[in-house]
């Protein structure tokens, strides 16, 4: 597939002719440098754009077939997602931050206080739920965000530059915990990242330059 923009009349290649398959149960990282098309080969997998050309399958669906409100609809069912800004609400606690992905799920309430305890579990901050982002250190910020990412139980989860806002010791736990959710859940986990020190912890790294994939490796297990 293949992805370009045009900004003041200057067209820039985001993607050219890249193709791959992404399996469940591990976490994938593509790494490379900044404006490599990362972030944008994220974005057509997710079904946030469309490619110009070629097609993006997920879960059976054919994604770049989809009308806008079709995609949104795929997104809120099966998809999950963690950025680098952590994307918090100021005023809610740890466990109304996860909550809150079930609200628009329309879950139960009652349901949904259990799932978002037991996400805030599972990346070890069930003691630290009643906090709001304030009180919380920049790594548990973004576990939380990855429990609310993790709280409806996609079968896709990605990641935008999770650990560049973190230190080496919280980038390293994240990563940890991305590739965990991975064999746990048996989602498709894919992280993009412009750090090389996470690559020890991936199951599969794609590496990007210029809008191409270069190289598809799996590093020796740790």
């Amino acid at each position: 597939m293949a992805k370009s923009y045009t900004v003041q009349n200057i067209r820039t290649d985001a993607l050219r002719d890249v193709s791959l398959d992404l399996w469940s149960g591990e976490l994938s990282l593509i790494i490379g440098p900044s404006g490599c098309g990362k972030s944008t080969l994220l974005s057509l997998m997710s079904g946030l754009t469309r490619p110009d050309s070629g097609s993006v399958h997920a879960l059976g669906v054919e994604l770049s077939g989809l009308s806008d409100a079709e995609r949104d609809a795929f997104r809120l069912e099966h998809c999950g997602f963690v950025f680098q800004g952590f994307n918090l609400f100021p005023a809610l606690t740890a466990l109304e931050q996860v909550q809150i992905a079930l609200d628009y799920l329309k879950v139960p309430q009652d349901q949904a206080i259990q799932y978002a305890g037991e996400a805030l579990e599972m990346v070890g901050l069930w003691r630290r739920r009643h906090l709001r982002p304030a009180e919380l250190s920049g790594g548990e910020k973004q576990r939380v965000a990855i429990a609310r990412a993790v709280v409806k139980r996609p079968a896709l989860l990605f990641a935008d530059e999770p650990t560049s806002a973190l230190d080496s010791t919280n980038g390293a736990t994240v990563t940890a915990l991305l590739r965990r959710i991975a064999h746990a859940t048996g989602a498709v986990v894919a992280c993009v990242s412009h750090d090389p020190r996470l690559i020890a912890r991936a199951d599969r790294v794609l590496e990007m330059e210029d809008g191409r994939l270069l190289r598809d490796r799996r590093p020796s297990p740790s």
